[in-house]
């Protein structure tokens, strides 16, 4: 009697899987369950989700102001939706264990969602004329792989290929250029004004929206959020600084961009 062939291993380690979810912080949480539920609405058939929150140049109007919120949380079918949330995830988990969660909760709700919709309807409808459609988390991904690539820039100005030393705050717009190539339905301009909010926030040109620390402290405080919060990221537990990697003696430079899960992930249109 032959034995039953022996299962293939899998891809990767499930505890350890778990374990990297279970230390999620909480805003990071919050971003990931949002966008399962988006999806999950979009499964009826009754009301269309995406027609509702998506970034419509032609649809913003006074009373359609929130699409330039609820586009990151949308998108367009399984995979879409599962690629971006695993190139998302260890991008934002790292903001927010830099900045805290109330700062991240501010920013991305704000600024960070608003400023690259507000280029794109700028770009999109007055200097092109069109009305291109928008959605998706990969807006996030490529304006914190802005960020990222600033502050390596700072630390390590390039990179080699071959001969040529290439700047290393170049990185997001090549991965821009090659998803644009790879991928169908994906907007290359849209990918573009998250990157240029992303350089703008990590050269420090965007502090300005920056809530004040002694404010946040204050909330905190008052609403003893750190005690009653689970997986809550305080003010004052932040791992790097508040604007970028405090001074360090390491010559490598800091932990490097998660680059490779750019690979088949971002996507910002159906």
């Amino acid at each position: 009697m032959a034995t039953p062939a022996a299962l293939p291993p899998l891809p990767f380690n499930p505890a350890r899987l778990r374990s990297y979810l279970l230390r999620l912080p909480l805003f990071t949480r919050l971003v990931v369950l949002v966008i399962i539920v988006f999806w999950v609405l979009e499964l009826q058939t009754v009301w269309s989700v995406v027609q509702w929150g998506s970034l419509t140049p032609d649809e913003i109007g006074i009373g359609s102001m929130y699409r330039i919120n609820t586009y990151p949380f949308i998108h367009m079918g399984f995979f879409h939706t599962l690629l971006n949330l695993v190139a998302l995830m260890p991008l934002v988990e790292r903001f927010e264990a830099e900045h805290g969660t109330l700062t991240s909760v501010a920013l991305f709700l704000g600024p960070l969602s608003t400023f690259p919709a507000g280029l794109y309807i700028l770009i999109e409808k007055v200097l092109l004329h069109r009305n291109t459609t928008v959605v998706g988390a990969s807006v996030w991904v490529f304006l914190l792989l802005g960020i990222e690539a600033i502050k390596t820039y700072k630390s390590h100005p390039y990179f080699s290929l071959g001969n040529y030393g290439i700047p290393t705050w170049t990185s997001p717009l090549f991965a821009c250029v090659v998803i644009a190539i790879l991928i169908p339905n994906t907007s290359f301009l849209g990918h573009l004004c998250a990157i240029l909010i992303g350089y703008l926030f990590g050269l420090g040109y965007l502090k300005v929206v920056v809530p004040p620390e002694k404010i946040l402290r204050w909330i905190e405080g008052k609403l003893n959020l750190l005690g009653r919060l689970p997986h809550y990221v305080s003010v004052d537990q932040k791992t790097y600084g508040r604007y970028g990697v405090l001074p360090t003696t390491n010559t490598m430079g800091e932990r490097g961009t998660p680059m490779s899960y750019l690979g088949s992930s971002q996507r910002l249109g159906p």
